[in-house]
């Protein structure tokens, strides 16, 4: 579904974020990008939908550049999620899951349709969160209806930028075995960047370690935690392990 073609990204500071990365995401599966603070995971998640721009090589979205996609037609495809949910402040639930679908140009009765269908999805109720606004919200709500927002339009890609970041460490466990019940029924190209080695562990089917800009080992959750490739990769699974403990 995304692959990335010898990536490099340098900003114009002269940081190297990317260096000739290679990496497949299978499709219909969550990849969790793993790693340190400042390694690419977020720079590769922004390539995606084109958020920033490669300065060398290619990312392909079911095999077509997507610099050579329309970039508003090519975002409006694509889920996004962010920590605390990243919802328009001045509208409401509701009206922050109908943003897209208002883009496309659904009607009334559709979107009114598809808002009951995303908001019981994600375990909330419409006639009472639909009305509130962001700030009326608690953290973990703000974060479902971020999810929801993201789905709207029934993207077959979906990028998680840290998504449970900041939330409080029960609300936070909740929402990951929640995403994961749910990406296992919605079978959505999930790409997800984190830190939290358990998090990873927990939601992806595939995880992709990275350090310094470069891709270290990519393999089944399974994979990974069993064979670490390097020291590097190895005291991650330990300190999966130890938080597992």
């Amino acid at each position: 579904m995304i692959d990335f073609h010898q990536v490099t990204k340098v900003y114009p500071d002269g940081h190297v974020a990317l260096r000739g990365l290679d990496l497949h995401v299978a499709a219909a599966r969550t990849t969790a990008l793993l790693g340190p603070s400042g390694c690419g995971k977020t720079t590769t998640l922004k390539l995606v939908n084109r958020l920033i721009s490669p300065s060398r090589g290619t990312v392909c979205v079911d095999g077509k550049n997507v610099a050579a996609s329309d970039v508003i037609t090519l975002r409006r495809q694509i889920g996004y999620v962010v920590q605390d949910g990243g919802l328009f402040p001045h509208l409401t639930a509701g009206e922050n899951i109908e943003v897209v679908p208002k883009l496309l140009g659904w009607d009334g009765k559709r979107r009114e349709q598809r808002n009951e269908e995303l908001f019981d999805l994600v375990g909330l109720d419409l006639s009472v969160h639909g009305r509130r606004y962001p700030a009326e919200l608690s953290g973990g709500q703000r974060q479902r209806v971020g999810l929801a927002r993201a789905l709207a339009a029934d993207p077959p890609i979906v990028l998680m930028d840290e998504p449970f970041g900041a939330l409080d460490p029960l609300t936070r466990r909740r929402m990951q075995r929640e995403f994961r019940e749910l990406a296992e029924r919605l079978r959505k190209t999930v790409l997800l960047v984190t830190h939290d080695v358990e998090e990873a562990f927990l939601l992806a089917s595939h995880v992709a370690v990275m350090a310094e800009g470069a891709l270290v080992q990519l393999g089944s959750a399974e994979e990974v935690r069993r064979n670490p490739i390097s020291d590097f990769v190895a005291e991650f699974v330990r300190e999966a392990r130890s938080a597992a403990c």
